[in-house]
């Protein structure tokens, strides 16, 4: 089950690949990224995963690329990886061009992916929920596009560590909740799922969907609508929602107990949906 690496159409290993330093992911953080699992062998929400690729591309004029290239790509490293559990990580830059900070035209775009075995969370971090803290939302105006310049998220991760806490869900200015480092937030009040609408300042979170989906599925009512960090602490129960988050239930929020100080029932319930789908 070797870690692997795809440049441009080349399988090597991880320590062999190198890319240019003139690259234009590296110099400007000008590239998108894409995060894809597996579960028992298969990949789980590949179309979802490209689409949402192919959205960042377009949010940063990059030349069009056909989907299905980029799906026989993704395949052709997982078979060769062979591992069961995998993440494949996929970033596309603009491609390499001496340092300007306008980009020439009919630049080729740069492929890179790695692969790698999915470090599984622990069974009593999702048995016990985590802490979480609040930051203010300094990160730019377009977070629906999934670029690599994620260093205020890197920031706000690093700060919670450091507090002792597993994650931190951003604050606007004006006091409305909007997501968590690399991941999106869910509350349930009164039995009801509720999530912040999709918007510029939120990613559209494919696990975010699939759990929506879910809830319909199984007769939870959902409801995505603003709302505010005073209405955080009154929740009844509160998770967070990635790939490879899954469906995580929140304890504490600023050192504040959330509901009874572990995941509740309805976040118990999305995530062995979740993971009954996946599997």
């Amino acid at each position: 089950m070797p870690e692997l690496a795809y440049l441009n159409g080349k399988i090597l290993p991880i320590s062999e690949t190198y890319i240019p330093i003139e690259d234009r992911g590296y110099q400007f953080g000008d590239a998108v990224y894409e995060f894809i699992a597996s579960y028992n062998g298969k990949m789980f929400c590949m179309k979802e995963h490209l689409d949402r690729l192919q959205h960042s591309m377009a949010g940063l004029f990059f030349p069009e690329l056909d989907k299905n290239f980029i799906e026989r790509a993704v395949f052709e490293l997982f078979e060769k990886a062979k591992i069961a559990r995998a993440g494949i990580y996929i970033q596309i830059s603009r491609g390499v061009a001496p340092r300007d900070h306008a980009w020439a035209k009919n630049m080729k775009v740069q492929i890179i992916m790695t692969i790698k075995e999915v470090k599984e969370l622990s069974s009593k971090l999702r048995e016990e929920g985590i802490d979480i803290i609040t930051v203010p939302d300094e990160r730019w105006l377009n977070c629906d596009i999934k670029t690599v310049q994620i260093l205020p998220n890197a920031m706000a991760k690093q700060k919670a560590k450091n507090k002792g806490a597993f994650d931190a869900i951003f604050i606007s200015k004006d006091g409305i909740v909007r997501e968590g480092t690399s991941s999106n937030f869910f509350m349930v009040k009164d039995n009801k799922l509720i999530t912040p609408p999709l918007s510029k300042n939120i990613l559209p979170g494919v696990t975010r969907r699939v759990v929506l989906d879910l809830a319909d599925d199984t007769g939870i009512e959902t409801q995505e609508k603003l709302f505010s960090k005073t209405e955080l602490f009154s929740a009844d129960e509160a998770f967070l929602t990635g790939t490879i988050t899954e469906v995580l239930g929140i304890k504490t929020i600023d050192k504040r107990k959330i509901g009874t100080g572990k995941p509740g029932k309805i976040t118990q319930k999305l995530y062995k949906a979740l993971r009954e789908k996946a599997e």
